[in-house]
């Protein structure tokens, strides 16, 4: 029993450290702040800009109205129909281009001749088809793009240019017919009614930098009208860096669909380019950099006006994706010619409100009809894109060749960047983070508070394996552009 008792006492005070340190209670993990909560402060909306916030209230519901029944007047804006001879007059796509390019010009003439209006004209050759059908053009066929450029008042900022466009070519259930009312009420009377819009309404501002207001045509017939934009941009080295593309955001009303959301847009972007260079490719898969793309940064841009101009009333919806499932736009020209743009769609499709020949069926109406289409939500829309335009030309332009250390293996970040290609006023520059698993920025700081050995460089004490970093320009006034996520570098 002795020797029993003895191993006993022996263990018992054997243990009783561990025993203490097992009873002390643990640090709340509301009290650890980890490193990049510590040294950044939560991302908050930016600042409202006066002339902005006015302008957005010139927008008009009626205007916008007015402008999309006219256009469904046109009967049938089939691209090809520019090839018909035997069309009543006054219908067809060339009438329609007519008419945009007057109403442009009308803008035009109210502010004094600010905007330059033209046609971008191309002819489309025969098609040999594409996804396994058959060609939607057959012979030559005159495209039209309706353009109005704002130039920007600033000598150099005035390289810098964004645009917004959609498309006003509509099609019946056959894409080739070309006669049949085809009215394209929301797809995509809505887009084009709203370049219009933004036109009419942001030509009575000046800007630093350039807009361009687009409605172009071809879409329906293999995004021929915005791919021939984009391809005359690119070869003629256009200072494009953002697109903003609406199609399809007429916020269709649909009696009985209570699953539709008039208080969202979707925002979709392009992720890795698949023509990108193979090793460029491997380098964004290894470091998971596939959403920090040009074109995610600017759908990042367009929730940070959403938050700026319209808390808790609209709400753009991030989509990681080019586009929905079977289904093409216009910013993939843009895309894929190496800009970066953004698709804006409603919510929530009825296809039987798409693409169809109108009629009534077994008690169901189908087509795209002036009457599915929210006027209220089209003027959201509009809004949103007469905000984000706004902000961009007013801001900076983007940082160039952002890139982040990866000489040493330690826990701080360092950062560097030039500064914007066309901007000759005084910039300063955020930081923006968020966690791998975020999709939107979180934490931004102001360079300046963690100086680097170089000039427009930082030395964050956050570790860049842990967070996804950006890099915006910023005026004095704080309006900010949209960021740039570094790539790595030796240096």
């Amino acid at each position: 029993m002795m020797k029993v008792r003895s191993i006993f006492a022996a263990v018992t005070v054997f243990s009783l450290p561990c025993l203490l340190v097992a009873q002390q209670k643990p640090q709340s993990a509301a009290a650890v702040k980890l490193d990049f909560e510590a040294v950044g402060t939560p991302i908050k909306a930016d600042p409202v800009d006066a002339k902005i916030a006015a302008a957005l209230k010139q927008v008009s519901v009626e205007r916008i109205k007015a402008n999309i029944t006219r256009l469904v007047e046109f009967n049938n804006r089939s691209t090809i129909s520019s090839t018909e001879t035997d069309l009543k007059p006054g219908t067809g796509v060339l009438a329609a281009a007519d008419w945009i390019k007057s109403q442009f010009e009308s803008y035009s003439k109210e502010c004094g001749g600010c905007l330059e209006v033209s046609f971008d004209e191309s002819v489309e050759q025969p098609q040999a088809g594409f996804n396994n059908s058959r060609p939607r053009i057959i012979k030559p066929t005159p495209l039209r793009n309706v353009v109005a450029i704002l130039k920007g008042t600033d000598p150099v900022a005035s390289k810098r240019m964004y645009l917004v466009t959609g498309h006003y070519d509509t099609r019946e259930t056959d894409v080739m017919n070309t006669h049949d009312f085809a009215p394209g009420a929301n797809d995509d009377s809505s887009g084009t009614a709203v370049s219009m819009e933004a036109a009419r309404v942001l030509s009575k501002l000046k800007f630093p930098a350039t807009l361009v207001f687009v409605t172009v045509a071809g879409e329906e017939q293999g995004l021929n009208g915005s791919h021939h934009l984009a391809e005359r941009a690119r070869k003629e080295g256009w200072e494009l860096e953002g697109v903003l593309n609406n199609d399809i955001v007429g916020g269709d009303t649909t009696p009985g669909d209570k699953l539709q959301s008039k208080q969202r847009i979707r925002v979709f972007s392009q992720g890795i380019l698949p023509s990108a260079p193979i090793e460029q490719i491997r380098q964004t898969l290894n470091i998971g950099a596939e959403n920090e793309t040009p074109s995610r940064q600017l759908a990042r841009q367009v929730l940070a006006v959403g938050r700026t101009y319209f808390p808790g009333t609209f709400h753009p919806v991030m989509e990681l994706r080019l586009d929905r499932f079977l289904r093409g736009g216009d910013h993939r020209s843009f895309s894929e010619a190496g800009f970066a743009s953004v698709r804006f769609t409603e919510w929530r499709e009825n296809f039987d409100h798409q693409h169809q020949h109108v009629r009534v069926e077994n008690g169901k109406e189908y087509g795209d009809l002036l009457k599915y289409d929210d006027f209220d939500y089209i003027a959201r829309v509009a809004r949103l894109n007469i905000a984000a335009l706004a902000t961009l030309a007013n801001s900076p332009g983007i940082p160039q060749n952002v890139r982040v250390t990866t000489s040493n293996l330690d826990n701080d970040t360092i950062l560097k960047w030039d500064a914007p290609r066309s901007y000759t006023q005084p910039v300063t520059y955020q930081i923006v983070w968020r966690e791998t698993t975020v999709n939107d920025w979180q934490y931004v700081v102001n360079a300046t508070q963690f100086p680097g050995k170089d000039a427009n460089s930082t030395r964050l004490p956050v570790s860049k394996d842990n967070v996804f970093f950006g890099v915006r320009a910023c005026t004095a006034a704080g309006i900010c552009s949209q960021a740039v996520g570094p790539v790595p570098s030796r240096e």
